[in-house]
């Protein structure tokens, strides 16, 4: 079964200086959380995604791919710096549109050297291709875990009451973002055509008090204090607009994703910047940093199981460069499914095709190959073909070598990108 670890920030437009040096309480959680020594094992996926990367006139012109190569370094660093065993970590996804962004790491000594058919896709959202908001996306297999997962970095606009279903729409037109991944016949998919699915990132939805409810319109030092109450805090879940959301059986958004009980740490937005511990008083505090997940034995007749186990879901209040508190969630993945009696081949026993998630008989979600063109604001595919490149005469010793080819359309024909990286042994 896979160890996956998923984190997620909102950097409020800080460019390289949007993280910290130390991120061992983000990016290492298992050292500091005693109810987990029980499961102490080195994650096998570690999938970072950032929200507000850098300020948007900085991210259209190109800079936001200098930011996040930079955070990747420091990133890999800190992570092989606290790692159990002192792991080796590979980087096997990397997608940046403007302000959002998505890395994928995987352990060394496991799936990074199974990892195989590394997809990304992207949209921004808004006029011109403006891309401060949206989302980006990797798609991987990784051979004998039943197939495919696929990760996916949204920032959605706030929903309003003025506006109710604009941020259902662009998560609908979210599930329909095309990729040629997971079929196995280059046909388009969908968000759901894989088999385990994890979304995390700033979605943006907001606590709605009615106004009757004693702490509307209080001042953020009382909320604050408040919200320091679990209780307090289960009784206000029951107001928050993804939670209802997902709650009504009509509804065609985040349809089939689960979620960890969020309540259990403080609301992650707004915060007084360079305040550990004291909202804003723009805004009432909310849950708007999530991380949804699901996976293909997870039933559509449960949609409050799943077979993921979630060992671990907080935000990280000690950050304060941001309105926003880092998240992170420890999740473990079910065993594969059972295979075949082993005295049959490996090629006999592999399915044709991998088991994908199952969906409420009422939704079907449908691909938009052409969303380029469409509500989508300049969504394409981007396929990842990646190689291991065999350089046994390379002079750099004790250094492995890999590369990536990726297949850029481009108006009149097909921009090829060709990137070759060494690493540590």
């Amino acid at each position: 079964m896979l160890f996956v670890q998923l984190a997620s920030y909102n950097t409020n437009l800080q460019g390289e200086n949007g993280v910290p040096q130390d991120l061992v309480d983000w990016l290492s959680p298992t050292l500091q959380v005693s109810s987990f020594l029980s499961h102490q094992r080195p994650a096998d996926i570690i999938a970072v995604g950032f929200q507000e990367l850098l300020p948007l006139h900085l991210g259209l012109s190109g800079l936001s791919t200098k930011v996040i190569n930079s955070r990747n370094a420091h990133i890999l660093a800190q992570i092989e710096a606290h790692s159990l065993n002192k792991e080796r970590y590979a980087l096997i996804a990397k997608v940046v549109n403007g302000g959002v962004a998505l890395l994928v790491y995987a352990r060394d000594a496991g799936v990074a050297h199974a990892a195989c058919d590394v997809h990304t896709t992207w949209t921004g959202s808004g006029p011109g291709y403006m891309s401060n908001k949206g989302a980006v996306g990797v798609r991987f297999r990784v051979p004998g875990d039943d197939g495919g997962l696929r990760l996916r970095t949204p920032h959605r606009a706030r929903r309003t009451c003025r506006e109710p279903d604009r941020r259902l729409a662009a998560h609908r037109r979210l599930a329909a973002l095309p990729s040629a991944a997971g079929t196995g016949t280059g046909a388009p998919t969908t968000l759901y055509d894989t088999s385990h699915l994890f979304l995390l990132g700033d979605l943006n939805f907001r606590v709605v008090l009615p106004p009757e409810h004693p702490l509307k319109g209080a001042r953020s030092a009382v909320v604050g204090q408040e919200l320091s109450k679990e209780s307090t805090r289960e009784e206000l879940k029951e107001y928050d607009q993804l939670l209802l959301e997902r709650r009504d059986p009509t509804s065609r958004a985040f349809v089939g994703l689960r979620e960890g009980e969020f309540w259990r740490f403080k609301c992650s937005y707004k915060y007084q910047l360079g305040e550990v511990d004291k909202y804003s008083e723009k805004r009432m505090p909310s849950w708007t940093d999530r991380i949804l997940y699901t996976t293909y034995t997870d039933s559509p007749d449960t949609p409050n199981e799943s077979a993921i186990k979630n060992l671990l879901y907080t935000s990280v209040p000690g950050y304060t460069t941001s309105d926003h508190k880092p998240i992170v969630s420890l999740l473990l993945l079910p065993s594969p499914s059972p295979s075949p009696s082993s005295s049959v081949s490996d090629s006999e026993t592999t399915p044709a095709t991998p088991p994908i998630l199952r969906l409420p008989a009422r939704y079907t979600p449908r691909p938009r190959p052409a969303c380029n063109a469409q509500a989508l604001h300049g969504a394409r595919p981007r396929p990842h073909h990646r190689a291991r490149l065999v350089a046994p005469h390379a002079p750099w010793r004790g250094f492995r070598a890999g590369g990536d080819v990726q297949l850029c359309p481009r108006a009149g024909g097909v921009g090829v990108v060709v990137e070759v990286w060494f690493w540590r042994n």
